[in-house]
């Protein structure tokens, strides 16, 4: 038997005909950037309406990338702005989308880095990074596609279907006898669990539409309240008094999204678990969160957080920490993700997004299930198109 030489080096010869991954890699070639008005038929409202801090909800502002490689594969993604931002976070997408040409797709965490630092005196989080999202979704969806998987498959699924429950038909503006219908119609469906929207300036309406709710679901249907950071820490500790009689699955944003300190205080003061992260704008923030012990679900969006390489870090970080996930609006995309997330999640329905796209998603038994179709599974509706405001290309269609 021959012995390894260990006493005197060595090098093997480069066989001549081989490539370097850098050099067979495919190459991004066109990009196009939509904006995209999605109209509300309700104005909606929740308690920072009621405070003046907003006006009424009448349209989502949606940015859409659409990615086409020189092999000829092809990604979708999208970020969104409720009220305003829309139109900056447009002209910032179209300002850094050219960073991303001649570049390999596969290399999404590099890009998202570049995306970053291309815009990096705008700072790293907010509008900056919810520019970012809709090429990095879009870049995990060609991924994907190549791979011929679904997203949840592509990442590593734990599950193939996720629990799921509705929060569009108990808004604040919605009367009380409509959110009861739409609490029966939602079970009818097969929703897994109801939210309802609270923070009036009268505590008592609160528990009013939150019992008469829970009376028509029972004792063991899961059900959750938000309160979209209407109350002071004092309010709060009295809100979620008041609320221990429902045994509620969480309780949402009673403070300040950045008060850390203090969603921790009320998730150790109180047995409902206490939710919050929608309104973070970076994996840095989730992180700040999670480390506190903020909450004991954790709320992160996709879209608002720069896409899905730093939801994935803040996934990560969550997990090692134990927390439970919820993430924010967008279930399109985060169907997927909370799939891949090892501890049992919850996914948040909304149906306002279903008109832009062509394929629907399938809701049964409590549960949303991943399709077998790869990467995210949408395309982009006739309606969308006709909901565009404006586009703009760079590149060209290989």
């Amino acid at each position: 038997m021959k012995a390894v030489e260990s006493n005197v080096v060595s090098y093997s010869k480069v066989d001549a005909n081989a490539r370097t991954a850098a050099e067979s890699g495919d190459r991004i070639e066109w990009i196009k950037v939509s904006l995209v008005y999605l109209p509300l038929a309700t104005p909606v409202s929740d308690a920072k309406v009621l405070t003046g801090r907003q006006k009424p909800l009448t349209e989502i502002a949606f940015i859409f990338a659409e990615i086409r490689t020189r092999d000829g594969f092809d990604g979708i993604g999208f970020g969104y702005s409720k009220r305003a931002g829309g139109p900056g976070m447009y002209e910032h997408a179209k300002e850094i989308a050219p960073n991303l040409l001649g570049e390999d797709p596969s290399d999404i965490s590099r890009l998202f880095t570049k995306l970053l630092w291309a815009g990096a005196s705008m700072g790293r989080s907010g509008l900056t990074t919810q520019a970012i999202a809709p090429f990095d979704i879009a870049l995990w969806d060609l991924k994907a596609k190549r791979a011929g998987l679904p997203l949840a498959k592509l990442l590593g699924a734990h599950r193939d279907s996720v629990q799921c429950y509705n929060t569009s038909g108990g808004y604040l503006h919605t009367p009380l006898d409509q959110v009861l219908k739409n609490v029966r119609i939602s079970q009818e469906s097969g929703i897994g669990g109801i939210k309802l929207k609270v923070g009036q300036p009268d505590l008592s309406i609160d528990i009013q539409r939150v019992s008469e709710v829970r009376k028509i679901l029972g004792d063991d249907f899961p059900l959750m309240v938000d309160a979209n950071q209407q109350w002071d820490r004092q309010k709060a500790t009295r809100a979620c008094r008041a609320f221990e009689q429902f045994d509620l699955t969480w309780i949402e944003e009673p403070l300040d999204a950045y008060d850390f300190e203090g969603h921790a205080q009320l998730s150790a003061r109180f047995d409902t678990a206490i939710a919050t992260g929608e309104m973070l704008t970076s994996a840095g923030e989730h992180a700040q969160l999670i480390m506190t012990e903020g909450s004991d679900f954790i709320q992160p969006d996709a879209p608002r957080v720069g896409g899905i390489t730093p939801f994935l870090e803040i996934m990560a970080l969550g997990a090692f920490k134990g927390r439970k996930l919820a993430p924010h609006f967008a279930m399109e995309i985060h169907l997927h993700l909370a799939a891949a997330y090892p501890i049992e999640p919850w996914l948040e329905h909304f149906e306002w997004l279903g008109p832009m796209f062509n394929e629907q998603m399938q809701l049964k038994d409590g549960r949303m299930y991943v399709s077998d179709r790869p990467g995210l599974g949408f395309t982009l509706s006739e309606q969308a198109l006709a909901w565009r405001a404006d586009a703009t290309e760079f590149g060209k269609l290989p």
